[in-house]
């Protein structure tokens, strides 16, 4: 009778190990497996590029929405990116990417109904303070690896209180499009590993800088071109032409040789007059796919942009006289807009 009485409370602990053992795998897996299988949303966060906010990437917004796919850009103004000055962690700009995808993909992809999150002053200075990384090598060194983990980006940024119901696609204009890069990875970045490839369903980069290039303003890209895209998010990377670096004044020159490898001066490349091609055609994986828009194609509206002519004379010039299109432009998203429709 003993001997019976332990072989059935042998089984029972048996059967138990094995329920919660089951549990535990489908909780583990919720982060992963259950979210790739979330349906599509018609609906795109758009990512500003370096020194740029929501207000500037407007007209893109408008011209998506108007082609039917529902757009918000992440809303924050271009002094947000401060503390990221000099090649410091994009932590700061993941957190507000982070904050507008979950709040799109639980909403359903309402775009109007984004809440707004909370950022001072006094906390842009004390996160100028305390970002690593950079030329000054914040927190002890320029790499990312090495980035302290303990420190988190300030701000008051809400949690939806549903879950997600679907996948969103990202659009990342500039350096936007690495940094969204970083977003999809399930790697540690500084603290924190976003995943966010579990709620996005296609990238779109715009002149993105995915090449690697010396210095610290590129030691995130070296570090997320360790991996490729996500085999889950379908990706596209799109470069414009016509701005050569040898005929295209200082300021094209100097960018196409701040984005290319050691030892180039910048004047044997094609590209958006910030970007070379050969640099926004170096995201790599599976399921990525590389376009070149017809004619020539800006990396900004610099004239319609306050200080564009201070930044890129050449460039603003051109643009205010021959309106010159950019990624933006009617014209050049009518070239890869059906690419992201679901």
């Amino acid at each position: 009778m003993m001997q019976a009485n332990h072989l059935r409370a042998t089984f029972l602990l048996l059967l138990c190990s094995s329920v919660i053992g089951f549990a535990t795998a489908l909780v583990a897996s919720d982060g992963r497996a259950n979210r790739q299988q979330l349906p599509a949303i018609n609906a795109a966060v758009i990512v500003p590029g370096f020194l740029t906010g929501a207000d500037e990437l407007q007209p893109l917004v408008d011209a998506l929405k108007a082609r039917g796919i529902p757009s918000i850009a992440v809303p924050f103004p271009n002094w947000h990116w401060i503390p990221c000055l000099g090649g410091r962690s994009a932590r700061p700009i993941l957190e507000r990417i982070d904050f507008t995808v979950r709040h799109l993909t639980a909403n359903g992809g309402d775009v109007d109904s984004i809440p707004d999150f909370e950022y001072t002053a006094m906390d842009c200075f004390q996160d100028f303070r305390d970002n690593p990384g950079g030329v000054m090598e914040a927190g002890g060194s320029a790499e990312v690896d090495s980035f302290p983990k303990n420190i988190k980006p300030r701000g008051k940024f809400s949690i939806p209180f549903e879950d997600a119901k679907g996948r969103v696609a990202l659009i990342g204009h500039s350096a936007g499009g690495w940094i969204s890069r970083v977003y999809l990875s399930d790697r540690d970045y500084g603290g924190r590993a976003y995943n966010g490839s579990n709620l996005v369903h296609s990238l779109v980069t715009l002149g993105s800088p995915h090449g690697n290039a010396p210095g610290p303003a590129f030691r995130s890209v070296d570090w997320i071109n360790q991996e490729q895209i996500p085999n889950n998010v379908r990706a596209l990377a799109i470069a414009g032409k016509g701005f050569k670096g040898d005929s295209s004044g200082q300021f094209t020159q100097n960018a196409y040789s701040f984005c290319c490898n050691k030892g180039s001066d910048g004047t044997m490349y094609d590209g958006d007059g910030v970007t070379p091609v050969d640099s926004a055609h170096s995201m790599e994986g599976p399921t990525c796919e590389k376009m070149i828009l017809n004619g020539t194609v800006t990396h900004f509206p610099w004239s319609d942009v306050f200080g564009g002519d201070l930044f890129a004379p050449d460039l603003a010039k051109l643009h205010k006289e021959e309106r010159t299109p950019w990624y933006g432009s009617d014209e050049s998203v009518d070239q890869w807009v059906d690419w992201l429709k679901v």
